[in-house]
């Protein structure tokens, strides 16, 4: 196989091609990985292509895309990797989710018939049988009535379409943006329906990952000018699920790091499932040039 390059001259960009030995992917565990992009630039989407590349999670969903030439940058370099992208692109400014996966995937159900771009579900083979991934990117909320609106439809449909977390092998993974209701600290501002949605999917048999093994940790996906810290980015699993799970951790380096290319957090979790149908890959085209970091 060959895999693309990108390099520059006379100050354009123009594709080489680099002879890689063709192999499929191998893991002993399934991990996933979920970031919000934040809707990037052509050159911060390069960046994040790279990081992203240079990972070890099988599975990656990203949240906050929207139909945009960054968010279609990601999807083309992973594409051209010969990795799976699902990638239903959303109305012009609307944000949802695509997920990009080393393994081959089935498309899932529409379970969420509002704003269904932003619930994408698909399934995975592993040696316990299909695993489905929900990757969820719920709508912000501002102070305008029509905001507020939206994010509660769209929270309201999400507990009417979602399946039980009694039901087969699900992970509900993704930028929640909502808190758990004993988040430190409780923000006056976050109203009931917001944290009603985290505790509603305990009450149907899904466990937040993150806190089965770290039931007291105080993390924070984004964090203000303020400095005051919220737990956006989440993962839940249902019932089946949860003897599988072998770490979920937050991934500061996208918000933190020097070259800092997102203001979220990742959240990264292992199970301990074996992948089944994977994928001969390459890797997704780097650019050369640099990338200034975000302010």
């Amino acid at each position: 196989m060959t895999a693309p390059s990108t390099t520059t001259e006379g100050g354009r960009r123009h594709q080489e091609t680099v002879d890689e030995e063709e192999a499929p992917f191998t893991s002993p565990t399934l991990d996933v990985l979920t970031l919000n992009v934040g809707n990037p630039n052509r050159e911060r989407a390069e960046q994040q292509v790279n990081w992203l590349a240079g990972r070890p999670e099988t599975v990656l969903i990203l949240t906050d895309i929207a139909h945009s030439s960054g968010c279609d940058l990601i999807a083309s370099r992973f594409t051209a990797a010969e990795y799976d992208v699902t990638y239903p692109r959303p109305e012009r400014g609307e944000r949802g989710v695509m997920i990009v996966s080393r393994l081959i995937t089935q498309p899932g159900p529409t379970w969420v018939r509002y704003l269904a771009h932003r619930a994408v579900s698909v399934s995975v083979q592993t040696d316990m049988g299909p695993l489905e991934i929900i990757g969820l990117s719920v709508p912000s909320r501002e102070a305008r009535e029509t905001s507020t609106a939206r994010k509660r439809d769209f929270l309201a449909a999400c507990r009417a379409g979602l399946p039980l977390g009694c039901m087969g092998r699900r992970l509900i993974m993704g930028d929640f943006n909502v808190l758990e209701a004993n988040h430190v600290p409780r923000y006056r501002h976050f109203q009931a329906f917001e944290y009603g949605f985290y505790s509603w999917l305990s009450t149907v048999a899904y466990r937040d990952a993150f806190r089965m093994l770290h039931p007291r940790a105080p993390e924070y996906s984004w964090v203000g000018s303020d400095g005051n810290g919220y737990r956006y980015d989440h993962a839940h699993m249902s019932a089946k699920l949860a003897t599988a799970l072998r770490s979920c951790d937050y991934v500061h380096e996208p918000r933190t790091g020097v070259r800092r290319m997102t203001d979220r957090s990742a959240l990264s979790l292992s199970l301990a499932l074996r992948p089944i149908e994977t994928l001969p890959l390459s890797v997704p085209a780097r650019a050369v040039h640099a990338v200034p970091a975000l302010p």
